[in-house]
């Protein structure tokens, strides 16, 4: 009876789970509570993007729309389960960081909408940074991770893109080709 209930991968992914639902509750919360102050700061600045725009015609409260971030991994880095997870969740804090100022009406949507976050893989650099170009082209949001390097690889390798949040439809013109992690 020496095994394991649950080894360490499981504890982490769980872990992920929940910090992913608590962030996205207590979002949800805050939303609701600023939602007016939001919208009239908007309304008087004029400040919206193109994207922006486009969620009011897509009934930003998630019925009609779906919502979500892709975080690209590089799948040739060989990265152990714990570190593509670590990787994976300063590329989703970075881009959600992002979003607060450059694009809050498509933040909202994609939390009313759950926090999606997909993880996908690529084989090279070359690939990512291919991504994260058309990802730009298509005026999304993004935020490219380069290690630190005291662990598993290579100082400043990069690691992972975020991409999004926006409307799944939007993503899915540049990740949509790529294979689930």
């Amino acid at each position: 009876m020496g095994d394991k209930l649950l080894d360490t991968s499981q504890i982490i992914n769980g872990m992920a789970v929940m910090i992913s639902f608590f962030v996205g509750y207590r979002y949800a919360i805050k939303r609701g509570e600023s939602k007016e102050t939001d919208e009239g700061a908007a309304a008087a600045t004029g400040s919206t993007t193109r994207q922006e725009a486009a969620v009011s015609d897509r009934n930003y409260g998630g019925i009609n729309e779906n919502f979500k971030m892709v975080l690209v991994v590089r799948n040739d880095l060989k990265m152990g389960k714990g570190k593509i997870a670590a990787q994976c969740g300063h590329g989703a804090v970075g881009a959600y960081q992002n979003a607060v100022t450059r694009i809050p009406r498509l933040l909202r949507a994609w939390e009313n909408c759950g926090c999606a976050k997909i993880a996908v893989r690529v084989e090279s650099e070359a690939e990512l940074m291919a991504i994260k170009k058309a990802a730009e082209r298509h005026q999304l949001n993004t935020c490219l991770i380069r290690d630190a390097g005291r662990t598993q690889i290579e100082p400043n390798s990069k690691t992972v893109l975020a991409v999004g949040p926006a409307a799944a439809a939007d993503i899915d013109r540049v990740t949509g080709h790529l294979k689930l992690l």
